[in-house]
């Protein structure tokens, strides 16, 4: 399954011939080609399958993308689960 998440991009760089962008997903921040998103910025929201931009959102289209997506991720942790309904882990128990 794949689900596409908007992102916001905070920095456009140029790599090997291609436009690269840092594209922050809620404070986790990946890299990605836009080389082929002709109108992104930086402050632009993108969706980013496979490491390429497939396509800008406006602001409003990736706030409701955005919202939809905590709304299930809250749903599925009511039953201890991710939204891939994958176990949560326990925050009781301790990292080794």
């Amino acid at each position: 399954m794949c689900l596409a998440i908007p992102g916001k991009v905070i920095e456009i760089v140029e790599e090997n011939g291609l436009k690269m962008g840092k594209i922050d997903y809620a404070g986790s921040i990946s890299r990605a080609c836009v080389e082929y998103c002709g109108e992104v910025e930086v402050g632009k929201y993108v969706i980013v399958h496979a490491g390429m931009a497939l396509s800008v959102l406006d602001e409003e289209e990736a706030a409701k993308s955005i919202a939809i997506h905590q709304s299930l991720a809250e749903e599925a942790a009511k039953d201890g689960k991710d939204i891939f309904d994958n176990p949560l882990p326990n925050k009781n128990e301790k990292k080794s």
